[in-house]
């Protein structure tokens, strides 16, 4: 019988901030008690009874609770390593005390699996290693977990993207190692089971297996998970020991004293010398050892830990009150506030919902104290989008939230460096980006303002290697309403996920380090950018060759930031020009479906009136190109992609052999053009310009392609850039002689429809899951969705990854078979949603 457990308990808690400011996160009350106790019980319960817990933060909490576990019915050692050694890392510091087989679990979970079932499993399957699995309605911030009928884990992706969902089943941090295992992991060295340890062991093929666990198990990862826990446990939905004696639905301790006229409702968990004074009504919460809830007070789903004192005819609702906190008589404390140790609330006060009280704070008597209640909602979650955090403009996105962000993003690379800044014509864009240079300098971070400058530039700006990091803010091409800040890494493409952690970690702990007076940032605003780019962009292009072609074309700079650049560069490129809305108007920038329509028909008529042979669309952002011929055929951006290709497969055909990347959302027509050239292999990848652009990376691939109209040509940049992809569209017209709508000819017709069906965010992984059930034992693709190939049919299974929605891209052999695929597949999808 297994007997030995590690309990993973070094947690800062940065995202249960304020309520964590004094005590380690596993210390964190849970229905009167603290967190981890729950995990000891759970152990006990299961017979584990020799413990070994692994502290970093604040470890005195910790010890000093346990001592030596004789009080809890089990044995517990302590070891707390001297650096951050990565979650594999810390037990491998640990290996003198596991000698036998052990089980590591995290101190900051609430759960009640079957632990001796798990293990059962283990012993039955003869693994090395066992993940104890569950089912998550948004497997997101978790590892999905794939498993062969026998439960053998044949594929691990730690913290995946929608569309690498292949499963709703996640890793729940809960391990069964042998301990031989160990001897995998390297010494006081940086090493995490799901990222370095769980793929090693499979690229071994060591017997690393997944057990699907039933019953509760909660991750309290920030404070709404936290408050989610604490509510399942009150409604009994999570099987945990509860201190004090039932009486009803409520457990009192037997020193506290309940007056009896006062009003217990639904389940409350009341601890040691607690008063409740008469008249005062408590439903469904918890109220920590020495607190005092005076007369006529109603407390109502709350969390009050120890010594809180709620004065008389004053109400909290569905709030966290730490330690020591007063609330005076008469306060109004309303929904999702959370109020850290020694704060005092003063009679009558106010407090509005969605605030955060850091420790020792005081509200004045009377004082109403109120936060945008959107920003603080938004944003307690999570802050990235990928590289990107986007808010409603002037309300989530405003010169608060700038300057603390500029600030955490500051102090994550440290005073003394460089970050690059820039930003579209928008006026909000504009407020934000000096927010977010102020909150930069405030911590000694200089920087280099490009002010308005198109995204592909300061990308470019990025690669003379002076600046740490980043930054463009703009308006969002899709909602005219929000404002986006994309970040950079040194070398201009999107900023890691790890570096994007630490920013987010900053942000939210608002451990903020500011410069000395004399040691603030300084201001750049550097000249030549632009000429820069011309160089680059002309050295990159066969200027002879496009200007004896002696092109007639139509611009429709949609009134974006091309318009500042572009006409110079086609100028170089001795081009005869009609330019249209070639002026920055942010107010029209953004276009609807109609307005869509009608700019097209505009243009459409100028070419056909002058006889011009090609016409482009830029989009503010210069970004993506739409493309119309001088017949007046507008081109699907994909069918144009593929066009692309055809051009750069026919200009380098005699080249050395290379690779097309294409997203997986684009037609099988890449493959089929590139049988005719034998130099060149097409790529699939993930549908975003992330993923685009790391593909780049890759010094075999010429071009990559996705489904909106972006080209990256990696001769020139790793990022898209509309005015780069215009001039080398009309180097290899130039090159071949032909024009657009030769080469559309000389494509395969490829037929595919699109269907969307809504989709609650708590059901994709339950789709994703079907998808792979429904693809088992087909030929099928996992990049980034699922694509089920069938001959000449195909579909791709999509989560929309922004919005709460679900695609189904369909391919046949003809126009009527794949309307009939995509609305088969489409219904498939709106019958697992609805099951």
């Amino acid at each position: 019988m297994m007997k030995k457990a590690v309990i993973m308990a070094g947690g800062f808690g940065t995202r249960l901030r304020p309520i964590t400011m004094n005590l380690p996160k596993p210390m964190v009350p849970m229905m009167n008690v603290p967190m981890i106790e729950h995990i000891v019980n759970l152990l006990k319960k299961h017979s584990i009874t020799d413990i070994v817990s692994l502290l970093y933060f604040q470890p005195e909490k910790i010890t000093s609770y346990f001592g030596t576990g004789s009080h809890f019915g089990v044995s517990m050692k302590y070891m707390q390593a001297q650096a951050d050694y990565g979650t594999a890392g810390a037990v491998r510091y640990a290996q003198e005390h596991l000698s036998e087989r052990f089980i590591v679990i995290s101190g900051d979970v609430l759960t009640d699996f079957d632990l001796t079932a798990a293990v059962k499993f283990h012993e039955e399957k003869k693994a090395k290693a066992t993940i104890v699995l569950t089912q998550a309605s948004n497997p997101l911030q978790f590892g999905i977990v794939m498993t062969d009928n026998d439960g053998k884990i044949n594929r691990f992706l730690e913290k995946p993207s929608w569309g690498e969902v292949f499963s709703d089943t996640i890793n729940t941090g809960i391990y069964i190692l042998e301990p031989d295992v160990l001897d995998l992991i390297p010494y006081q060295k940086d090493f995490d089971f799901s990222k370095d340890l769980f793929p090693l062991m499979l690229s071994k093929d060591l017997p690393l297996y997944g057990y699907t666990a039933t019953g509760y198990w909660q991750d309290v990862g920030n404070l709404d998970q936290y408050q989610q826990a604490q509510s399942d446990a009150i409604h009994g939905k999570v099987n945990v020991e509860i201190k004090g004696e039932k009486k009803g639905t409520s457990y009192i301790a037997p020193t506290a004293q309940v007056h009896e006229t006062a009003k217990l409702t639904g389940t409350v968990v009341i601890g040691d010398n607690v008063v409740v004074e008469a008249r005062a009504e408590i439903v469904d919460s918890s109220i920590g050892a020495g607190c005092m809830v005076g007369f006529g007070a109603r407390v109502d789903n709350c969390v009050l830990w120890e010594r809180v004192k709620v004065g008389d005819f004053a109400t909290v609702t569905n709030d966290v009150i730490c330690n020591d906190t007063q609330i005076g008589e008469y306060a109004t404390v309303e929904e999702n506030v959370f109020i850290a140790d020694g704060c005092v609330i003063g009679e009558h006060a106010k407090l509005r919902s969605n605030i955060k009280l850091w420790p020792g704070k005081q509200v004045e008597s009377r004082a109403i104290l109120s936060r945008s209640l959107v920003q603080e909602e938004k944003w307690m979650r999570e802050l990235f989008s990928d590289a990107r955090v986007t808010g409603i403009s002037n309300i989530e996105m405003n010169p608060e939230f700038g300057a603390k962000f500029g600030s955490a993003l500051g102090n994550s690379f440290g005073a003394g460096t460089t970050i690059i800044t820039s930003r579209d014509a928008n006026e909000v864009s504009r407020m934000v980006k000096r927010a977010l240079a102020a909150g930069l300098m405030s911590v000694g971070v200089d920087v280099v303002d490009l002010q308005t400058s198109p995204l592909p530039l300061t990308r470019q700006a990025m690669r003379d290697g002076k600046a740490v990091a980043g930054l463009h803010v703009r308006q969002s091409p899709y909602y005219p309403k929000q404002i986006d800040i994309i970040l950079f890494s040194a070398d201009g493409r999107d900023l890691q996920t790890n570096a994007l952690k630490k920013i987010e970690r900053l942000f939210f702990g608002e451990d903020i380090k500011r410069a000395a007076p004399e040691d603030i940032g300084g201001l750049i605003f550097p000249e030549r950018t632009t000429e820069a780019y011309t160089n680059a962009y002309t050295t990159a292009l066969n200027v002879k060759a496009i200007a004896d072609r002696q092109f007639n074309i139509v611009i429709d700079y949609a009134y974006g930031m091309s318009s500042l650049i572009f006409p110079r560069l086609l100028g170089e490129l001795q081009c005869s020009v009609v330019g249209m809305n070639g002026y920055v108007d942010t107010r029209r920038a953004i276009r609807g479906p109609e307005e869509s329509i009608q700019a097209r028909d505009q243009l459409s008529r100028v070419m056909s009136s002058l006889k011009y042979e090609i016409g482009f669309i830029i989009d503010p952002g210069v970004e993506k190109i739409t493309v119309v011929d001088s017949n007046g055929k507008w081109y699907d951006p994909m069918r144009f992609a593929a066009i692309a290709a055809k051009l750069y497969m026919e200009t380098h055909k005699d080249g050395e052999p290379y690779k097309i990347a294409v997203t997986v959302t684009l037609s099988t027509e890449f493959e089929a053009v590139a049988k005719d050239y034998k130099n060149v292999t097409i790529v699939r990848i993930p549908n975003s310009h992330s993923a685009m652009m790391e593909a780049a990376r890759d010094k075999h691939i010429a071009l990559i392609a996705d489904r909106r109209g972006r080209l990256i040509f990696t001769e020139f940049f790793f990022a898209a850039d509309a005015m780069f992809a215009i001039g080398k569209i009309l180097d290899m017209l130039a090159q071949t002689g032909k024009t657009i709508a030769d080469i559309d000819a000389e494509l395969p017709i490829v037929h595919h429809k699109s269907r969307h069906a809504a989709c609650p965010w708590d059901k994709k992984g339950l789709i994703m899951r079907r998808a792979m059930e429904y693809s088992e034992g087909k030929q099928r693709e996992l990049i980034d969705g699922v694509k089920v190939l069938d001959g000449d049919f195909s579909v791709l299974f999509l989560p929309d990854k922004e919005s709460g929605a679900f695609h189904v891209i369909a391919e046949g052999p003809d126009e009527s078979a794949a309307t009939e695929h995509a609305d088969k597949h489409l219904k498939l999808v709106e019958q697992w949603r609805d099951s």
